[in-house]
């Protein structure tokens, strides 16, 4: 990784410096027409440590109000640098990719006052070690449904159509003379389409797949939505949903209950026509009985933006199939949406920091 040796900005408004190879340091405050060497004092400005090169929006509002330390790579933060960053601050603006346990918060100490994860999950936060020490969470929902209900259509599209594979059958010269059985993939034109946990992105999704021409929406979750009388959505049990769906979504949070949900016996209850797609969480996934499902036709295919671990290796078992595809988590990648989700996570932690309830937090 490429790293500045050293590098001083000078704004209007804003002075930033890099200290080490590793961290970028902000502090706000108005230059003095009158001396511009005397900055205003930042001794009395809550502290923020930021975990990762984010969008811009957020960490410029943080600027007004905080001091700024920022992680300054693309790639996720080390359990090391974590700890020696989060020491002494006030607010930690982190990612779903930043596990913050026990040990953590203690390397924070008593100063930690907010935490504010850029993503809508936030099963990476330890929430019962943050409730005992009075430390609100915030997340980032709503702003991503849009972008995430995309990716999930696009990619059910992309597997049931198999696009991937023609496109391999242009590259590598398989494309023969048209041919009536060649390539024929699933339609959603009088599908039934299954979603598991209609929350807001499942919502978004079944308002998406309507045009196409879906005949049946179903649901399972905890309990009935009222939301989705206007979608003609019906709720069904789990099993009632995997035996009669031809597309199975999952859109749900991760929780204790539904880690691997999707698991051998859950695949065995599916169509052997019908497709499943993931842009929930990899957890809610066995891996490994996804892919002898796929290996040996009891499900038709699969498309899922979200693994476990994330990367994904390269040597996954799934990666050697053609009726399966495989996104690096783009479901909420649009610039619109992260730097509406970088905004939202500052504006969480600038509410705590002042004594006020975040706009979005973690109940």
């Amino acid at each position: 990784m490429m790293r500045p040796r050293f590098l001083i900005r000078s704004f209007k408004h804003i002075q930033a410096s890099v200290f080490s190879s590793s961290y970028l340091h902000f502090k706000s405050g108005r230059i003095s027409q009158a001396c511009k060497l005397k900055a205003m004092s930042t001794s009395s400005r809550p502290k923020v440590f930021v975990t990762r090169r984010v969008p811009e929006d957020g960490i410029n509002l943080l600027k007004e109000h905080c001091e700024v330390s920022q992680w300054n790579s693309d790639d996720a933060i080390t359990r090391e640098e974590l700890i020696r960053g989060i020491k002494g601050v006030d607010a930690l603006f982190c990612l779903l990719t930043d596990k913050i346990d026990e040990g953590i918060l203690d390397a924070a100490g008593d100063s930690l006052r907010a935490i504010g994860t850029m993503s809508v999950g936030y099963d990476h936060i330890d929430l019962a070690a943050c409730r005992k020490r009075g430390i609100p969470v915030g997340y980032t929902p709503d702003v991503l449904t849009s972008a995430t209900a995309e990716l999930t259509v696009a990619l059910l599209l992309n597997v049931s159509r198999r696009l991937g594979e023609g496109v391999e059958a242009v590259k590598d010269g398989s494309w023969g003379t048209w041919s009536p059985l060649w390539m024929c993939g699933q339609g959603l034109d009088g599908a039934t389409v299954g979603i598991l946990g209609l929350g807001r992105i499942g919502l978004a999704v079944a308002q998406c797949l309507k045009p196409f021409g879906v005949s049946k929406i179903l649901y399972s979750g905890n309990s009935e939505k009222d939301e989705a009388k206007q979608l003609q959505a019906e709720f069904v049990t789990f099993d009632e949903l995997l035996k009669k769906s031809d597309f199975v979504l999952g859109c749900c949070a991760l929780t204790k209950e539904n880690i691997g949900l999707m698991n051998k016996e859950a695949f065995s209850k599916m169509k052997k026509t019908a497709v499943f797609i993931n842009t929930s969480r990899g957890g809610l996934v066995n891996q490994d009985d996804l892919y002898e499902a796929l290996k040996y036709g009891e499900i038709f295919a699969a498309g899922v933006d979200v693994t476990s671990p994330e990367p994904l290796p390269t040597d996954s078992s799934l990666l050697s199939l053609s009726n399966c595809v495989v996104l690096p988590h783009i479901g909420s990648a649009t610039m619109k949406a992260r730097n509406a989700m970088s905004e939202l996570c500052a504006r969480n932690i600038i509410a705590a920091l002042k004594g006020n309830p975040m706009l979005k937090q973690v109940q």
